[in-house]
């Protein structure tokens, strides 16, 4: 699990048919002290997450594959909640 900042949304002419339905997002990694700590990521986002909220993200492919509800899912990244400021 790492925290990230929401910098914006990525959008897909295609998508891959497991991820219908799901909002795709652009996550940058930070540090504890809300530092940017390594390249941005695409999450899933099914919470509702906007642009500068802080997340919690996982990179745990069972868990991804659980929410998502399919073993075929390709995303590596997904939110699983928003920090409170």
């Amino acid at each position: 699990m790492r925290v990230a900042k929401i910098i914006g949304n990525a959008t897909a002419t295609v998508k891959h048919p497991t991820l219908a339905g799901w909002r795709l997002l652009v996550a940058q990694p930070t540090t504890a002290d809300g530092r940017a700590d390594g390249d941005p990521v695409i999450v899933l986002d099914n919470l509702g997450c906007g642009r500068n909220d802080l997340a919690m993200i996982t990179s745990d492919g069972a868990s991804l594959r659980a929410m998502v509800g399919s073993k075929q899912c390709p995303a590596r990244w997904a939110v699983i909640g928003i920090l409170d400021r």
